[in-house]
């Protein structure tokens, strides 16, 4: 599936920018700024079933396929964040950055309840202004109306992926180009022992202090630290 893609800046090198489920390209907007700053050309791209893009099947194997359906080969960084770092997984050895970055990816998600799927489903259906503030206390007013735009343009069948990857390990077996795997802290998606996995399989793992999930709306200044000597 082609996806909508979003290009700005006209710097000499590219970083592709991959969100995670729930959202859309617009919440990369800080982290989209600063690598303009630094000359990039920045692509963002919105997964299926998310901001403009098509819906359609939802499952963890199309996410990666639609990557390389819509982005360009050899860009000189991609970042995918939680269910996007799945998606660019699944897709790098194909797309072949020069440097991955994985932030906070959902290579662990059985823990995922049904019940908690319910909650993020209600919690989208019925988000406002103040329930994701007072959730991330820390996000910008920019973060906040980039989330809730993302909820409204979000399609919520694609909860199915969700439940597709509890159902097996995404863990990736080696790290195919230079790879980063940025974590939360705690992590939501990568435990101890996958964090001992990522780095006997040639990962170097990171963890940002303090920050949530969002790691680069919780704490951008953190998120782009922890970056240092892969930008």
């Amino acid at each position: 599936m082609e996806l909508a893609t979003h290009d700005s800046g006209t710097g000499d090198r590219t970083a592709l920018l991959i969100h995670g489920a729930m959202s859309d390209h617009g919440t990369w907007h800080a982290v989209e700024a600063h690598l303009i700053g630094l000359g990039y050309r920045v692509i963002g791209v919105d997964m299926r079933g998310h901001g403009r893009s098509p819906r359609g099947d939802y499952s963890v194997a199309a996410l990666g396929d639609d990557l390389v359906d819509s982005l360009p080969v050899g860009a000189d960084l991609a970042i995918g964040h939680s269910m996007g770092g799945l998606a660019l997984s699944l897709a790098v050895e194909r797309l072949a950055p020069a440097h991955a970055v994985y932030s906070d990816p959902a290579f662990g998600f059985a823990q995922v309840t049904p019940g908690a799927s319910e909650a993020m489903r209600r919690m989208v259906a019925e988000a406002t202004a103040e329930s994701v503030r007072a959730m991330n206390p820390r996000w910008s007013d920019a973060d906040i109306a980039a989330e809730l735009a993302g909820f409204a343009a979000f399609d919520p069948a694609f909860f199915d992926v969700i439940a597709d990857a509890a159902d097996r390990d995404p863990m990736p077996a080696e790290a195919v180009v230079p790879s980063l795997v940025q974590l939360a802290d705690p992590s939501f998606t990568v435990d101890a022992e996958g964090a001992r996995r990522l780095a006997e399989r040639g990962f170097e793992v990171r963890t940002v202090i303090g920050a949530g999930h969002c790691v680069h709306r919780d704490d951008l200044p953190g998120f782009l630290a922890s970056l240092d000597g892969w930008l």
